[in-house]
This record gives structure tokens, C-alpha cells and sequence, in this order.
């Protein structure tokens, strides 16, 4: 995928939007070249008013599609390596900093970020250790958003998501 974001019908309106991590939506965009597409009504609904603006921050930090696995190695410095001991973290940088800047554009209040991912994690990440072991912890671009005012769920969040919304 060489497109940095794909907006999902996006309407200009008084309603907040929602950036999405775009293997949500089933783009295949994650490190092994798959997608984590999800089926929920909410996300039907949003999508078809036009609140959906997605992106993978990865792909938008310049890395290719598959790429290696890579994981947080050290939580204080926020670096990123992958799997074949590279440090990743400029472009994990590079890509959260777009997230943030297209989050702003596009007047989106809250996020739906992929799980444990490095860059979208909001509960959890891996350690680092590249043994599938996950711990607390925040994505770059989870961190990122989250110092800016952007609210970050993650998937199995949605309903949440909408109560947030209709808070706000």
C-alpha cells in the first residue's frame, strides 16, 4: 500500500471524526502483509456518515509491506527495533507524526488503534524481547496522539468509542 491514508468518505461536518488504523479496515497493511479487518455496526455506521479517516503509521513512517517484526526495546527512549536487531524508530517517529498531523486535519476527537502494536498499542505492547510476551504499555503513535488530545481506544473498544462521542 503506497498511500499514507485512505479517508473513508469523509464529509466535512459538526460531528467529530475518528481516525482508524487502516488494518482495521482491512487494508493489508500490518508487518506480515495481512489485515485485522473487524465487522461492527458502529464502524458501518461511521464509515457510511463519512467519520472514518485511516491510516497505518508504519506505511506512513515509510516502511514497506511485509516488513519485519519489530517491538518497543526500550519503553523510556522509545526505541523500535525489529526482529533482525534494526533500529525501525525514525520511521516509527516519522509515522506517528503524520498519524497526529492527518488526527488534526481532519478534526478527529478520538482514535481506534490496533492492540499491542508498537506503533497503535493503548494497553499493551510487546516487550521487546520478541517472545510474544506483551506488557502495559503505549504505541509511538498511541503516545503521540494521546499528548496531543486525542483520545486513543482500540478495537475491542468500539462501544466505548461511541459512548465517548456522545459525551463529548
Amino acid at each position: 500500500m503506497n498511500k499514507i491514508s485512505q479517508k473513508q468518505g469523509l464529509k466535512k461536518s459538526q460531528e467529530k471524526n475518528i481516525l482508524i488504523s487502516a488494518c482495521l479496515l482491512g487494508n493489508p497493511v500490518r508487518y506480515n502483509g495481512t489485515d485485522l479487518l473487524i465487522a461492527h455496526p458502529l464502524l458501518a455506521k461511521w464509515k457510511k456518515q463519512g467519520r472514518l479517516v485511516s491510516i497505518c503509521p508504519e506505511v506512513a513512517g515509510g516502511m514497506p509491506t511485509p516488513r519485519a517484526p519489530a517491538e518497543i526495546t526500550s519503553q523510556k527512549g522509545g526505541t523500535v527495533t525489529d526482529c533482525n536487531q534494526n533500529d525501525v524508530s525514525e520511521a516509527f517517529l516519522l509515522g506517528a507524526k503524520a498519524t497526529l498531523k492527518l488526527a488534526i486535519d481532519n478534526n478527529c476527537a478520538v482514535a481506534i488503534m490496533t492492540e499491542s502494536s508498537p506503533s497503535c498499542g493503548s494497553n499493551t505492547i510487546y516487550d521487546g524481547s520478541f517472545t510474544n510476551t506483551k506488557v502495559e504499555g503505549l504505541g509511538i503513535t498511541t503516545a503521540l496522539l494521546e499528548q496531543n488530545g486525542v483520545r486513543v481506544f482500540n478495537q475491542f473498544q468500539i462501544d466505548e468509542v461511541d459512548v465517548f462521542l456522545l459525551g463529548d
